[in-house]
């Protein structure tokens, strides 16, 4: 039996729990109190919003929940996130995203989800490998915008949503007080033997100036699953730096300037060719893979005029992967010695403009956005004709109202434009220009029933042109697939969100947001595998519909979490699963606060159902983590933090459906940070 028996009841169980703390009408006071997950303020939605408030699905991630998952990928941060989690594997190359069961790793899928790293976005396609690559130890935020009504801001093509990962600051480690700040810290990872050692350094010389450097330096050896199994190509080494400054202007230093450059770099000799999942048949090569990220950005938002809230970024993306020694006895152009790049320049200006009336206030946020962006794939016989070479040009212009009519209702209808033009490497032969247009309405409304209790929903249309790849790829027999049709998915979303202060005590806080989402997939582009063909090709359409809880509990002795996730989709010519549908499941945390010793404990539970595709089929698994965190105040440990936990307490042997490895066992887990500030 699969856990959906045992899943079902847990759920329904903590969600009965959270209506029953409902009041039928209670008006909540003015008093302050502590706010949850679904209280943070959603920066990437164009007016600022809070997320519980927001008539989209969007989960916020701060820096004390990055330190409290103890990361060693990326890939861990997601655990916690309703409908998102990474695909691919944990390898640190193997990395990629679902959203709402968009997301494929064998479909050239990464232009569907739109990740961006301080506004810059990112982009990378390759053969068995991922398509982010970066440490944990970078970020500060994290914003997941689920569903293609994201679109409007971010881009024609974000058919499961955005991704935005936002680097440390300055000011996240200087006191009010003081003018330096100095961090260092050290993690190891027992099932691995992972070690990290991390230094961060800023400085605030004057109000008008603040700089950060940070370096990390990340080692491990393969892991082993429940099984103690090693997962071969899983170690690797690298090193991280970050150097981010910002500059305030202008009258009350209101505007500011900030540059940022962020770097990734990892090489492995002998790793596995493979990295999205073992294949033993491809060997080993030796790879180098360096991401880079520049980021100018100019914030104005021009207190007292209303007209002006202007955000302005400049930035490049350069993900280069160096590959050679090939142990693979496959002749293929795929395992000479190579280099594979992308390379993004953009530019992205937006403005919101605030009007009001009597009983009507509007924010309106429009803008443009420019990109440029270059595919490098060169082997030592010449152009990778699987890994087309080119360009790929994109305007994109865009514009969301956000109308706020007397104190209930909310409507925000928006709509982007984006020309593209993609343009292959004069080498490849039988190709020429392609110019698309997409269009991407939408449409979100937000009824506050009372103080506690709001209803919404939303309808979009999205169009994704095709990539680079789908469009100029050729093999023997097989042609560019010139003809290509973009995708379109409509959507819907429906849900509510309730929130209440002094539940169980005068000073707590519960907030639960629930949505259910609905969405139609035309003109899916797959990969044909008949001689003669094209080499890609529009497909039968597919839908997806699920639905999504998360719900969080805060107080001053104690905190609950919950994230729940059903995601169903099918060809809708075969009726079968589709391959890139997560399993159900539920992830809860419990714990417990010491405040006068500085101390949190607790306890984190997945539960994840089976699922089956076709023939292939996952078992279901349930893994437990028990956690404590310590911060000391005062005397001579002010400034330390001890974190320990054991994740995969009981040693589970489990796979989940999306990624290519079976999962860590017992992992043992510590980090120890000091910080000091002058």
């Amino acid at each position: 039996m699969g856990h959906r028996a045992h899943l079902r009841p847990l759920f329904a169980s903590v969600s009965m729990l959270a209506l029953l703390a409902a009041p039928a009408a209670t008006a909540q006071d003015d008093t302050p109190g502590l706010f949850t997950r679904l209280g943070r303020v959603v920066l990437g939605f164009g007016a600022e919003r809070v997320a519980i408030d927001t008539p989209q699905a969007v989960t916020v991630l701060d820096q004390a929940d990055i330190d409290d998952t103890q990361p060693t990928t990326v890939a861990e941060l997601f655990d916690f996130v309703p409908g998102t989690q990474a695909i691919g594997s944990d390898r640190v190359g193997g990395l990629s995203f679902n959203i709402r069961g968009v997301g494929e790793l064998s479909a050239s899928d990464e232009s569907k989800i739109i990740v961006t790293v301080d506004g810059a976005t990112k982009f990378y396609e390759q053969y068995r490998m991922g398509s982010f690559f970066a440490d944990p130890e970078l970020y500060k935020r994290v914003e997941v915008l689920r569903g293609p009504a994201s679109a409007t801001l971010y881009g024609s093509g974000a058919l499961g949503g955005v991704i935005n990962f936002e680097t440390k600051d300055p000011g996240d480690f200087i006191a009010a007080d003081a003018t330096n700040a100095l961090r260092l810290k050290y993690s190891y990872d027992s099932n691995g033997q992972g070690n990290l050692g991390s230094v961060i350094y800023a400085t605030r010389p004057s109000d008008r100036v603040e700089m950060l450097g940070a370096l990390t330096y990340r080692t491990a050896e393969n892991y082993e699953d429940g099984d103690g199994r090693e997962i071969e190509g899983s170690e690797f080494d690298a090193a991280s730096a970050l150097v981010k400054g910002t500059y305030h202007f202008g009258d009350g230093l209101s505007q500011s300037l900030t540059a940022s450059y962020s770097l990734w770099d990892s090489e492995a000799d002998d790793t596995a060719y493979s990295q999205t999942g073992s294949l033993s048949a491809f060997g080993t090569i030796d790879r180098d893979i360096r991401d880079q990220t520049v980021s100018l950005r100019w914030q104005n938002p021009a207190p007292g005029n209303p007209w002006i809230d202007l955000d302005a970024v400049l930035s490049y993306s350069n993900t280069e992967v160096e590959q050679y020694n090939a142990s693979a006895p496959i002749p293929s152009p795929l395992f000479e010695d190579s280099d594979y790049a992308y390379r993004t320049t953009s530019l992205k200006v937006e403005n919101t403009a605030r009007m009001s009336g009597p009983a009507w206030e509007n924010y309106l946020t429009f803008g443009m956005q420019v990109s440029h962006q270059e595919r490098e794939a060169q082997a030592t016989s010449g152009n990778i004709l699987f890994h087309p070479e080119g360009t790929d040009d994109k305007i994109g212009l865009f514009a969301q109202s956000e109308l706020i009519l007397g104190e209930r209702l909310t409507l925000i209808p928006g709509i982007r434009a984006d020309f593209v033009s993609l343009d292959p490497d004069s080498s490849i032969p039988d190709t020429r220009s392609v110019d698309e247009t997409a269009i991407s309405p939408k449409l979100a409304v937000m009824y506050d029933v009372n103080d506690a209790i709001s209803v919404f929903g939303s309808v979009a249309r999205t169009e994704r042109v095709a990539t680079l790849d789908e469009l100029f790829s050729t093999g023997p027999g097989e042609a560019a697939s010139l003809s290509l049709d973009p995708e379109t998915a409509k959507s819907a979303e429906l849900g509510f969100a309730w929130s209440r202060e002094g539940v169980l005590a005068p000073s707590d806080a519960m907030q639960l947001k629930t949505t259910a989402f609905y969405s139609d997939v035309q003109d899916l582009i797959a990969r044909d595998n008949t001689v003669g063909t094209p080499y890609y090709r529009n497909v039968d359409e597919a839908e997806l519909w699920g639905v999504e809880v998360e719900a969080a509990y805060e107080s001053e002795r104690a905190f609950a979490r919950l994230a729940y996730s059903d995601v169903r989709g099918e060809d809708k010519a075969t009726g079968e699963t589709l391959s890139s549908v997560p399993a159900q499941s539920l992830a809860l945390s419990l714990g417990g606060r010491v405040p006068a010793h500085g101390l949190d404990y607790g306890w984190r539970g997945q539960l994840v159902d089976s699922i089956a595709y076709g023939t292939q089929s996952f078992d279901s698994y349930t893994l437990h983590e028990v956690f404590v965190d310590w911060t000391p105040e005062g005397g001579a440990l002010e400034g330390m933090n001890v974190r320990a936990s054991v994740e995969n307490l009981f040693d589970e042997t489990y796979q989940n459906s999306l990624s290519g490895d079976y999962g860590r066992g017992r992992t043992y887990k510590l980090t120890l940070s000091k910080a000091i500030d002058w």
